[in-house]
């Protein structure tokens, strides 16, 4: 199936990244010369999306000038089918209030969504991946996480798992250790139907008082099911400070020389 449209939810606050990300967008942080988002459009580009949709908010307008300077400008960007639109969040209100934030955009078809927090290196796109397996349901990306670490995420409760993709019974938003269903976690890739957005204009709040996209994932499995995507490579949270170093180094151990400065270094602090 064709997805023609991604939408990338930049309007957080980046807390975690005090007080650099109080004058730039999280999303414009760097893993070397390139920033998040950047890695994230082009993961979209390579899956053939056309339309590139930014949830913002005040202060973020540095994406938008990079848009416009340095993403419009790289080679494999056509301007005659791909086109950049914006919409603001008026204030964060977590990632389903984000997604809601762009429905005029999207209209009536199936779309992605990506968050530039979660870099994914592999040799091909992500979400271009999880287009090519997309069977009309809603679907997202999913991992193995330590059972220590399932209160970070939203986890799958299994009905029945393939090869590549496991089919949800159930999906709970950051549950405890003790009630979690699996360590089956989503991360920041998404390809969902046009009609959560019913589902999400009247969700009430959930976990840390936000419009949680898990929970209308969850109303929805009865009529549209959930999918998740056993993506390859490897996933890096981005949106903390650890995830953002283990980026850079990850990205640094592939360049000849780099790699050399990192061994030089580990051995002088020995």
């Amino acid at each position: 199936m064709n997805i023609r449209k991604v939408i990338f939810p930049v309007g957080g606050l980046g807390t975690r990244f005090f007080p650099i990300t109080r004058v730039i967008p999280k999303e414009m942080l760097g893993i070397l010369e390139k920033p998040l988002i950047q890695y994230a459009f082009e993961e979209a580009l390579g899956a053939g999306i056309e339309q590139f949709i930014f949830v913002t908010r005040h202060g973020k307008t540095s994406i938008e000038d990079y848009c416009d300077h340095v993403l419009t400008h790289m080679e494999s960007f056509d301007s005659s089918r791909c086109s950049f639109c914006y919409v603001r969040q008026g204030e964060p209100r977590g990632l389903g209030h984000a997604v809601l934030c762009a429905r005029h955009l999207v209209n009536r078809e199936p779309f992605a969504v990506i968050s530039a927090d979660d870099y994914i290196s592999h040799s091909s796109s992500c979400i271009g991946e999880m287009i090519k397996h997309y069977d009309g349901s809603n679907m997202a990306a999913v991992m193995n996480v330590p059972r220590k670490d399932v209160n970070k995420y939203g986890i799958m409760e299994v009905e029945r798992e393939n090869n590549k993709t496991i089919i949800a019974r159930s999906v709970d938003e950051k549950p405890s250790v003790e009630k979690a269903k699996s360590t089956h976690a989503i991360v920041g890739r998404y390809i969902l139907t046009h009609e959560i957005f019913d589902i999400l204009e009247n969700l009430k709040p959930g976990v840390e008082n936000e419009i949680q996209l898990t929970d209308a994932l969850r109303q929805m499995i009865p009529t549209h099911g959930l999918t998740g995507f056993k993506f390859e490579g490897k996933r890096f949270d981005c949106g903390s400070q650890g995830g953002l170093l283990e980026a850079i180094l990850h990205v640094s151990s592939k360049d000849e020389k780099l790699s050399s400065i990192i061994r030089n270094f580990y051995e002088d602090i020995r």
